[in-house]
């Protein structure tokens, strides 16, 4: 395993509500970084068996696929046209006896026998799964699906895509009143109450995407918010089609008409941050706003190389990189930020080239700031330092 790779991104994973244990077992295998999309995809095929009610063939397939066996990798190809007698054979094949293989393909097992977790988990279902358990696992490999975009791969657009699908069918299932709010230069899911007091906007950063921040947008609608949570130009289902703006606040604003709100909330998060403070600072519906590691400058020579790397991706050129991040700064923005505003950064979150949300919180004239002690970028390493003040912040008044 790729011990440094896998601890960079695991607070980041958790974050997003990716469980710890189940993090460490999908990236056991990943060796290097070619190999963390496709084990991240694999978690998130994993979920979207389960809620097909195909449990133990998708374990199978992951854990033999990460054995490497030549012929355990032959049972999986078997196992995947879905006859029951491969299946079976896949599933008891991982266990490693031989009897106990030929026994659990033609009888129940007996107290001796020790099947292996997918052949367990098919044995012991009672019933088909439920709508809410079907719309769980989607929403989780919505999370792991949009895992797999965050290191450079050839099937970036296929697991953005998948994220996006897999997200929007989970919160049909889970909140039927849920739906689709697409725009020239935006895309999202409109969740929470059909007349609730106020509308929250969640903005990601630059390599995030919705599907990141189910977590906060679940603690909006639980304090009585409706939730928008959005994809713009160059993130998420959004970047194999579109590139970076640096009229974000616009987007924003186009999404603000498009919910035909009279006045909103706005979140961001990590680059999000910078774009919910620019859009608050000009848009006077924005009536209270929060940022979660937000940059208030940039500067281009400083930034590291990955970082700089990213931002020529997402925004299609070297040139067009340069371009965007001269325009990340928010000195003169920050005064007209007149609504309540809530900074959050972490203390240990430091990039070279980044100026963080300190000099935002000091200018802005309704702006307080929370630090969090020992907290990284997007501070998923102490979420219960910030979550609920943000959300709070963001309902207030809300009965």
């Amino acid at each position: 395993m790729n011990a440094e790779l896998v601890e960079s991104m695991f607070s980041r994973a958790t974050g997003a509500g990716i469980d710890p244990h189940d993090y460490r077992r999908a990236c056991a295998a990943v060796a290097t970084p070619a190999d963390w999309a496709p084990a991240c995809g694999a978690a998130a095929e994993r979920y979207r068996a389960a809620a097909q009610d195909r449990v133990a063939t998708a374990q199978d397939r992951v854990a033999t696929a990460q054995d490497g066996a030549a012929g355990a990798q032959d049972r999986v190809a078997t196992a995947q046209d879905g006859a029951a007698g491969a299946r079976d054979r896949v599933a008891t094949a991982q266990d490693g006896a031989a009897g106990a293989r030929d026994r659990a393909a033609t009888e129940p097992p007996t107290g001796h026998d020790r099947p292996n977790r997918g052949a367990a988990a098919t044995r012991c279902r009672t019933a088909p799964p439920s709508s809410v358990t079907r719309g769980e696992n989607l929403l989780m490999a919505a999370r792991w699906a949009h895992l797999a975009t965050l290191i450079p791969d050839s099937d970036h657009p296929v697991h953005a895509a998948a994220a996006d699908s897999d997200a929007e069918e989970g919160f049909s299932l889970l909140e039927p009143d849920s739906r689709r709010i697409t725009g020239t230069d935006f895309t999202g899911i409109l969740r929470g109450p059909a007349h609730a007091e106020r509308t929250v906007i969640v903005v990601p950063g630059l390599d995030s995407s919705k599907d990141e921040f189910h977590v906060l947008a679940d603690a909006l609608v639980r304090r009585g918010a409706a939730v928008f949570a959005m994809d713009g130009p160059g993130q998420g289902a959004l970047a194999a089609t579109s590139t970076m703006t640096t009229d974000y606040p616009a987007v924003i604003g186009a999404v603000i008409d498009a919910l035909g709100a009279a006045e909103v909330g706005v979140v961001g998060l990590s680059l999000g941050g910078y774009y919910a403070a620019a859009a608050a600072a000009l848009d006077p519906r924005i009536t209270v706003a929060a940022t979660v590691s937000g940059p208030f400058r940039l500067d281009w020579p400083a930034l590291p190389d990955p970082i700089a790397d990213l931002i020529t991706r997402r925004a299609g050129s070297r040139e067009a990189a340069e371009a965007f991040a001269s325009t990340v700064d928010l000195t003169t923005l920050a005064p007209a930020l007149r609504c309540p505003l809530l900074v959050v950064d972490g203390a240990d979150d430091v990039i070279p080239g980044v100026t963080d949300g300190a000099p935002l919180a000091r200018s802005a004239p309704r702006a307080h700031y929370l630090r969090i002690p020992g907290g990284d970028h997007l501070v998923g390493n102490n979420r219960p330092a910030w979550l609920p003040v943000v959300a709070d912040h963001l309902t207030e008044g809300i009965r």
